[in-house]
């Protein structure tokens, strides 16, 4: 009796597909190919994993500077300074940490589009690929059928 696999993922899909010979079927290049697609996702996720975890990485980073800058901010503040110059402080506090703000997200953004990007282009290719492979499948599927077409005799 033959062994059972273990999980759904010990089962070899190229033999059982292989062992199906089917006429005018290429099931090598068709299993070839869809390993190459799985091969491409499992590529494109381990892309976007590493790029989420870049952003998360520098999102750590600024709150970390933020909380580091808001500690600083709190102590100059108390100081013994005249309420003028603590106003014209604060001021100048809310516009610098605006504008840290959207230079970080900026920042965030370009990274995240970047991260996408590649993995974008990653799939694309491999579609392109995949395309290019099925249409080189399909002439060499209608070569063999016309091949194996018999001919008609000519008539007189």
């Amino acid at each position: 009796m033959a062994k059972q696999p273990e999980n759904f993922f010990d089962f070899d899909f190229s033999k059982y597909l292989t062992d199906m010979k089917v006429p005018g079927i290429d099931v090598d290049t068709i299993v070839a190919s869809q390993r190459r697609n799985l091969e491409a996702l499992t590529s494109a996720n381990k892309l976007a994993v590493e790029g989420m975890q870049a952003i998360m990485k520098r999102q750590a980073e600024i709150l970390r500077q933020s909380m580091e800058e808001a500690a600083t901010v709190a102590q100059d503040l108390t100081g013994p300074d005249a309420p003028q110059d603590k106003f014209g402080k604060q001021t100048e506090l809310v516009k610098d940490s605006f504008e840290k703000t959207i230079a970080n997200m900026r920042e965030l953004a370009e990274m995240m589009a970047k991260s996408n990007t590649e993995v974008f282009e990653l799939l694309n290719g491999r579609i392109s690929a995949a395309m290019e492979e099925a249409k080189t499948l399909m002439e060499k599927q209608q070569d063999s059928v016309k091949a194996a077409t018999p001919k008609a005799p000519a008539s007189k």
